[in-house]
């Protein structure tokens, strides 16, 4: 069990902070703004990762992609597993992020560990767009 550090700073005053001791290291200046947690046998872990992100976030600096606010399923992670049919599903995700429709045909070429698939036209013709 961890007990919570003190309240974590946030914003300009987690930036002031850091300004105001620039001379501390970088696990002192983490402790010093509130990211760190104390075990029951009181030792000290400093959260420089949630340091580092709320940097980030004061700075008005975003990493990762902001999460669909529709609150349906999982986020795409562009990574995918061969079912035991031996059978690749992409998902609507990857579709629709495609502008791809129902009906839709593609031509399968296989390469050295890879599979591309190239989007056919009307009339059968690899797409040039």
């Amino acid at each position: 069990m961890t007990v919570k550090s003190k309240e974590a700073l946030t914003g300009k005053e987690l930036l002031a902070k850091v300004k105001d001791n620039d001379a501390l290291s970088k696990r002192e200046l983490a402790k010093e703004c509130g990211y760190y947690t104390v075990s029951k046998d009181g030792q000290t872990r400093v959260a420089l990762a949630e340091f580092y992100d709320a940097l980030l976030a004061a700075k008005g600096i975003q990493l990762e992609p902001q999460k669909s606010s529709d609150g349906r399923g999982r986020e795409a992670s562009y990574s995918l597993t061969v079912h035991k049919n031996g059978q690749i599903v992409i998902g609507a995700a990857y579709t629709q992020e495609m502008g791809l429709k129902s009906g839709d045909e593609f031509k399968i070429k296989l390469g050295y560990k890879h599979i591309h698939l190239v989007k056919l036209d009307d009339e059968g013709n690899e797409d040039q767009s």
